[in-house]
């Protein structure tokens, strides 16, 4: 049969091809059509070549994927990839070009912006990847804590760090058949990212005569590395907090006219040690040197000072896992899942599998390497031998699951100290577990989707003493006081005390910020502002004020005292509105960070929302900040191995990538409801699009 394409009625695509290569082919076609302008923008991020499409304001960007090797890495791991995994790969780019040269890719935004796309390498995919999680991981928590160290001394740094929810919020769990209606497993849950538009993961099926799966893609990556089902064995990933990335602290010298650094045997010589150009639209052109020591690429600083560089297990064995996504694909079990994840490498993932046999297992996959438990905090000295990789892996855990299974980035399901350093609280972790017992024996769909949508607030327990500890208050404060004592934690758009719980934590995490003992924090920090969401103290305080509350007072923090000021503060000018008049979706478009260009983003219907950081509902928000939530859960699932035709999936915006496009926004309003919808799977259903 000729490679098809069908579409759903929600314009979802299902690929049907005659073999794994020709739909690698149909799924880059389709990925370069529906999302044409959205995967260009990760091929220029992946080459470093964003200020040369959009402006100045790709610099930032620019240096650091020069800097960090990105593309070098995706040509690396490519090159090393089995001969049928670079034929898959190869037939995906093969497709996105073909759709370029059928004049396919004519997004409106590259009429907007004056640009276009180009033809793609064969590492492409993997660098599309790369970009997508060079951020995911923990090194920029590094600098934090080297700020933290540097301003308020070393024993601060566990005020900030200890189970600190550092933007972390996927939920993922499995129900034995034991428990289910059905008799058969159910895995359910929901991916937190940013909430790109359009949406980070796409709805597809990819169907041939090996396999037929549905899931959720990476646009411009081939294959289903997070959330599929083959129809007899289903998958979902959650991010499991792992440590495995390093900073060095590399000290330079030029010398007899080469670039040397000291390493653990003395001074070597610096293997990559040249200049490229960076194109700027509109401006002048920039040069950037690009440094490797026998650790890393160096990501910060400069020979003559504070250079840091940085270690990875894809950059450092030139691996990145894309050898598991075609069997991944072919997996028609929970053990084959398993296998398939074997050579996985990074980011690090907390992965549940289910089959239609009951077989149900808990595995975490990827590459964390065996080295001091130091570097898992923040950097070290190149030269110490102390602090090098020894070439060995953490064995990570794997287990079956006879009930239930919860991950939500807590440290039981990531691997504890054996893998990282921080998790997330255990407040989502606990909450799913508790709906799903109360839910009973018999779960089904529905109840997974109620868990879903669930909006108690699991630190609110820890504001709740502080409150109730509270004196020496004025009468209107203290009734604002005995006005939140008495609310039920509910995170819900239409509750006005929602808003005025989150009006007093605000102004007590800018109180908490600007005290004495914190203040320093603001000092300058010396790295590229491309570090700052990661570098800015409100923002770290807001995360990290259920260790404040707890912790504060043994650091010099008055937390009583900056309590009752916010208190004071918000009954002197309470919030007249719900949560939802200001805790709403703030999609993110890539033209709205290039305002030089001039074009103007798409826009969505406003969309209020319920739930907050450490809701199960994760839709995030950063006290003292924004009430706004720029990171929620990109999709919503319920994998049912029972019978995959009572599947049912959602995104937060639609199917297309085109603004003039019906389904660009298409599910929005059902996603903000809490509501899922089908999976379809019959062909019939479905609408063939004209070649």
């Amino acid at each position: 049969m000729p490679a098809e394409t069908f579409r759903d009625a929600w314009g979802i695509p299902h690929l049907r091809a005659d073999s794994a290569e020709e739909l690698a082919f149909l799924q880059g076609s389709n990925a370069a059509t529906d999302r044409s302008l959205q995967i260009e923008m990760e091929r220029w991020r992946s080459e470093g070549r964003t200020a040369e499409q959009l402006g100045v304001e790709g610099l930032l960007w620019d240096r650091f994927a020069r800097q960090s090797r990105l593309d070098d890495t995706a040509r690396r791991c490519f090159a090393t990839l089995d001969a049928a995994a670079r034929r898959w790969c190869t037939a995906y780019v093969d497709g996105v070009n073909q759709a370029l040269t059928d004049g396919r890719r004519d997004a409106q935004e590259f009429r907007d912006t004056g640009t276009a796309p180009a033809r793609w390498e064969p590492w492409t995919p993997l660098g599309v990847f790369l970009v997508q999680h060079i951020l995911f991981s923990t090194f920029p928590n590094k600098l934090w804590r080297d700020h933290v160290a540097a301003t308020l001394g070393t024993d601060a740094m566990g005020l900030f760090s200890i189970e600190a929810p550092v933007w972390a919020g996927s939920n993922a769990w499995a129900a034995a058949g034991s428990l289910t209606a059905s008799g058969f497993p159910v895995i359910a849950g929901d991916p937190h990212r940013l909430m790109e538009l359009p949406g980070v993961y796409q709805q597809v099926r990819l169907a041939c005569p090996e396999f037929d799966v549905v899931g959720l893609a990476f646009p411009g990556v081939p294959g289903l590395p997070h959330f599929g089902h083959t129809g007899t064995a289903a998958w979902a990933v959650t991010n499991a907090m792992a440590d495995y990335q390093d900073l060095y602290t590399e000290q330079l010298r030029h010398t007899g006219g080469t670039l040397q650094a000291l390493g653990p045997d003395g001074w070597e010589p610096v293997p990559v040690n040249h200049q490229e150009e960076i194109l700027v639209r509109g401006g002048a052109a920039e040069t950037v040197d690009v440094i490797e020591t026998a650790r890393g690429p160096v990501i910060s600083g400069a020979p003559d000072g504070g250079a840091l560089s940085l270690r990875t297990p894809s950059r450092s064995a030139g691996v990145l896992g894309f050898e598991c996504l075609l069997p991944l694909l072919r997996s028609r079990s929970a053990a084959g899942v398993e296998e398939a994840l074997g050579s996985w490498v990074e980011p690090v993932n907390c992965v549940l599998a289910a089959d239609s046999s009951g077989d149900v297992r808990h595995i975490v996959a990827g590459k964390v390497p065996v080295r001091n438990s130091e570097n898992r905090v923040r950097p070290v000295p190149a030269w110490s031998a102390d602090h090098q990789w020894t070439g060995e892996w953490v064995d990570l855990p794997r287990s079956a699951v006879d009930a239930l299974a919860v991950n939500a980035n807590d440290r039981d399901s990531g691997g504890g100290d054996r893998t990282g350093l921080e998790f997330a609280p255990v407040h989502r972790a606990r909450r799913i577990r508790q709906l799903l017992e109360e839910a009973g024996p018999a779960l089904d769909a529905d109840a997974m989707q109620r868990i879903q949508m669930d909006t108690l607030l699991g630190s609110w327990p820890a504001f709740r003493t502080l409150l109730d500890g509270l004196d020496r208050l004025s009468d209107s404060a203290d009734g604002l006081r005995l006005r939140l004592l008495g609310w039920d934690g509910q995170m819900d758009a239409d509750s006005n005390t929602a808003a005025t719980f989150s009006a007093w934590r605000s102004a007590l995490v800018l109180t908490l910020a600007q005290s004495p003992a914190l203040e320093p924090l603001t000092a300058p920090h010396g790295r590229s502002p491309l570090f700052a969401p990661w570098l800015h103290p409100a923002a770290r305080v807001g995360f990290a004020v259920e260790t404040i509350l707890a912790q504060g007072d043994q650091h010099g923090v008055d937390v009583g005292a900056a309590a009752r000021q916010a208190l004071e503060e918000v009954a002197a000018a309470p919030p007249a509105g719900t949560w939802g008049a200001s805790h709403s979706l703030l999609p993110l478009h890539a033209v709205s960070d290039y305002p030089a260009i001039g074009a103007v983003a798409p826009r969505v219907p406003l969309t209020s929302l319920s739930g907050d950081t450490n809701c199960v509902l994760s839709t995030e928000s950063l006290p003292g900040v924004t009430d706004g939530s720029f990171r929620g859960p990109v999709a919503r699932y319920v994998w049912d191995l029972s019978d995959r035709t009572k599947s049912r999936w959602i995104v937060p915006f639609g199917a297309s990538g085109d603004p003039d496009n019906h389904h660009f926004a298409s599910q929005l309003p059902h996603w903000a409801a809490g509501e899922l919808i089908p999976v379809v799977t019959d062909w019939d259903q479905l609408t063939k699009e004209k070649s």
